[in-house]
């Protein structure tokens, strides 16, 4: 970095443990070097006789925070006392009330933005409370220019609610109702670079979330939100973090914008699915019911019936299918499906053994309805294509192996994810992606990495003709095709010396064998895979 970077350290809920908290401050510098400032996030204040006698000797001057120390108002009625100016005051010696909410701008240019109590679902707000024209307010000053990249650093007591989507879950935390929907908003708003909480009692640092659509907006600084616990708590849970923060204005474009390695999607960036969700009841009734249809798999799927059409429990999806221009050798209801090859079938999905597959237990998770891609699936459908990978994921670990999976939607008719199976012994997750990035390299293909936790439909619309590929671990491998692309590259790439070392399999017509030889194999598999495959069980 250019700039000289801040030193700061920020705690939880102090609850009127003065020494306690400065004492630890003191020890960090001795150890560390000295820091900035510290910012203090929850209840400052406690309620018992002694902190209130405690807090008298600072407020008189007898005794002083080490460190110049920034602390937001009260969360209870209890506490409103010691805050009498709502606009922010120094309440002692280096000790500072922000105030009800604002915009804190240090001599350094570091800018923090700052929101006191907790949420009121009233007008006027109690003095303990912040209401949502608080928000809007706080809101409105930072983001109608036209130059606002984001805050340097956002302090609320309350949790922003679902932060927690799509990333780390917290420990000891009821996510229905822990967070407020009101700091959640703030949040997405704002885009702080750090967004510290407490309240809660507990720690919880969640993995690094990005503020841009990939591939779609330009690339944009990532947000860490961290919760704090409370100072001195028994059971010795972090209750102060220390950072170190060179200010967004003073920073260079490149490298404001880097990501790192486990950044994951924006948890308030509502998800496809539940886009579609909140378009209300009138859309849901509009809906139209899916075609269903189940085959006769030696007698193992006998508890599946052919969809009649009428009321009852029929599962409705979003739309129905667009039906394919010509004959599809994918679609479950065509004549041109070979369904001996069929494993399993679903309410939605269906598991197929590949046609010339590189091993025996190579297959294929296929939509029953006609859909060209992944990002054309709906909201059921998907769930149902998470959950045979994960039955999948299960059986192969069960046999010693690891999976991989690739989608190629060009020159395609109907989706077809292929889910390729590895001994463990033959290489590992990371050997997987290097021969895949190498060999990409090698054919001037442009793989992106893209975070686990990303929904490929926010990154390429409807239509646009990609490659991907799912690693074990959740990783993801993205090509946008402009041009020509090599029908067979997933195939050769897990084919080549470096993984399989079977380099003739690489084209499936070359794999292919007679009728009843892919038979046997579709039993053998269903055989096997049957105690995983959840769509054989009540």
């Amino acid at each position: 970095m250019s700039e000289k970077a801040l030193r700061v350290l920020a705690c939880g809920d102090v609850y009127g443990k003065f020494d306690l908290l400065f004492n630890r401050v003191r020890q960090i510098q001795k150890k560390s070097g000295e820091f900035d400032l510290l910012l203090c996030v929850g209840s400052f204040f406690g309620t018992c006789p002694e902190s209130e006698a405690l807090w008298q000797e600072y407020k008189s001057g007898v005794k002083q925070a080490p460190i110049q120390t920034y602390v937001l108002g009260a969360n209870n009625q209890d506490t409103v006392k010691y805050f009498q100016d709502v606009e922010g005051c120094e309440l002692a010696t280096n000790i500072t009330y922000l105030g009800r909410k604002g915009i804190f701008t240090g001599a350094s240019g570091l800018q923090i933005a700052y929101l006191s109590g907790i949420e009121s679902s009233s007008e006027p707000a109690p003095a303990y409370c912040f209401s949502a024209k608080d928000v809007t307010s706080l809101k409105m000053s930072l983001t109608t220019n036209s130059k606002f990249r984001g805050v340097d650093v956002l302090l609320t007591s309350p949790w922003p609610r679902d932060v927690w989507n799509y990333g780390n879950a917290p420990i000891d935390i009821d996510v229905k109702t822990c967070g407020s929907a009101a700091v959640a908003g703030l949040a997405s708003s704002l885009k702080p670079r750090y967004h510290f909480s407490a309240l809660q009692g507990e720690n919880y640092e969640r993995l690094p979330y990005r503020n841009h659509v990939v591939l779609q907006e330009n690339a944009q600084h990532v947000s860490r939100f961290i919760a704090l616990a409370s100072v001195g708590n028994p059971a010795k849970k972090k209750y102060i973090y220390a950072f170190s923060i060179v200010p967004l204005s003073r920073m260079e474009a490149a490298e404001l914008v880097k990501q790192p390695l486990d950044v994951t999607e924006n948890p308030y960036r509502k998800s496809g699915r539940e886009a579609k969700k909140s378009l209300g009841a009138k859309a849901a009734e509009e809906e139209e019911p899916a075609q269903q249809f189940f085959f006769d798999l030696n007698k193992q799927q006998g508890k599946k019936r052919h969809s009649d059409g009428k009321a009852g429990h029929q599962t409705k999806q979003p739309r129905k299918p667009p039906q394919p221009t010509g004959p599809c050798w994918f679609c479950l209801a065509s004549p041109e499906v070979e369904k001996h090859l069929v494993v399993s079938i679903g309410e939605h999905c269906y598991v197929a053994l590949a046609k010339g597959g590189l091993t025996s237990d190579h297959v294929l998770i296929l939509p029953i309805g006609h859909y060209q891609a992944v990002v054309d699936l709906s909201s059921e459908v998907v769930d149902e294509c998470e959950k045979y990978k994960a039955s999948l994921k299960k059986f192969y670990k069960s046999k010693g192996k690891r999976f991989v999976m690739f989608e190629r939607n060009y020159r395609s008719q109907h989706l077809q994810l292929q889910v390729v199976p590895l001994p463990l012994s033959c290489c590992t997750t990371d050997d997987i992606k290097e021969s895949f990035i190498v060999q990409a390299q090698e054919q001037n293909i442009e793989l992106l990495e893209i975070p686990e936790h990303t929904d490929i439909k926010q990154i390429v619309q409807p239509g646009t003709p990609y490659f991907y590929v799912e690693l074990d671990n959740g990783e993801k491998l993205f090509h946008r095709i402009k041009k020509n692309f090599p029908l067979q590259f997933g195939r050769e790439v897990l084919a080549s010396e470096a993984i399989l070392n079977i380099p003739t399999r690489a084209d499936w017509k070359a794999c292919k064998l007679d009728p009843d030889e892919e038979g046997s194999q579709a039993k053998a598999f269903r055989r096997d895979f049957e105690p995983f495959d959840f769509s054989s069980q009540d």
